[in-house]
């Protein structure tokens, strides 16, 4: 058989790449900066490449480093996903999931997903972030999650996914401004730049936009907020409108505020709430058993 080069020594070189400095890198694999870099050294030597140009004070990836780093990431992410099978077998609902969520579903869900995992799966341990879908699923192709919690539709091409429920979008006004705005509403009648809407990078924008057949940007304001939260602020000042999810309305995101639930133009606009998780995972039946607790939790009324 060949002299493989070490598994060890492959996630020295991604830790490499990702913190762009050997200290940091060094940290993240727990190991001393010599012994690292010894062992990338040593990975050169094996493959009969040079990875890395070094001098005194920098250093850069080759062209073959940076494919040798992209072909590492899978084939690390494989044999993880090897040990969970064999560590897993028979037994599904035990180990740990590194489970990514965004934004506008992690504060009014991820609570309770987690709290009836541990009453029914005492075995399973969950550890959570929360960020934008670009980098959730960026993350999950390099391994770092095993499982997102995301609304869709999202390019998803290369991962398989599970629907979960529905989240139905609905438009909130200020008290004083309801009478203003008639049933069923007409986007024409609200002014222009009274529609606040989060930053591009949350798929709930287009979402919303899409389901809501918003089609006039005249209407937008040109303010885009970081938060669900931050919408219900502005809105409940008497800016103007927002859309919000069924499930933060449900979850109490209008406590104390003075604002009013309407219905928005189109056949009952929703989002799809699902699960995405790579197509090479051997946690198949794990995902699929989460994904039924929460189709039971979302067709529940939150406590």
């Amino acid at each position: 058989m060949k002299h493989l080069p070490s598994l060890k020594n492959l996630f020295y070189l991604v830790n490499l790449y990702q913190e762009q400095n050997f200290n940091r890198a060094a940290k993240m694999c727990h190991v001393s900066q010599s012994t690292l870099s010894s062992g990338i050294q040593n990975l050169e030597e094996q493959l009969g490449h040079q990875l890395i140009e070094r001098d005194h004070k920098s250093f850069i990836f080759t062209a073959i480093g940076e494919e040798v780093v992209l072909r590492s990431r899978k084939l690390l992410t494989d044999v993880d996903d090897l040990v969970e099978l064999v560590k897993h077998q028979g037994e599904p609902m035990t180990g740990d999931i590194r489970l990514g969520c965004i934004p506008t579903i992690a504060p009014f869900l991820l609570s309770r997903v987690v709290k009836q995992c541990q009453q029914t799966y005492p075995n399973l341990t969950m550890f959570l972030k929360e960020d934008t879908t670009e980098r959730l699923l960026d993350a999950l192709g390099k391994g770092e999650l095993d499982l997102l919690l995301l609304a869709l539709p999202v390019d998803t091409s290369g991962y398989h996914s599970m629907k979960v429920g529905i989240d139905p979008f609905k438009l909130v006004v200020h008290n004083d401004l309801a009478g203003e705005i008639h049933e069923p509403l007409d986007y024409q009648s609200l002014p222009d730049e009274s529609i606040f809407l989060l930053q591009a990078e949350h798929c709930i924008t287009g979402h919303a936009v899409s389901a809501c057949q918003l089609g006039d940007s005249a209407k937008v304001n040109p303010f885009a907020a970081t938060s669900l939260h931050t919408l219900v602020q502005m809105v409940n000042g008497k800016l103007g409108t927002t859309f919000l999810p069924q499930m933060a309305i449900d979850a109490g995101i209008l406590n104390d505020t003075d604002l009013e639930v309407m219905q928005p133009p189109g056949e009952a606009p929703y989002r799809d709430i699902g699960l995405v998780w790579r197509q090479t995972s051997s946690r198949i039946l794990t995902f699929r058993t989460l994904g039924l607790a929460i189709q039971d939790l979302l067709a529940k009324e939150p406590v």
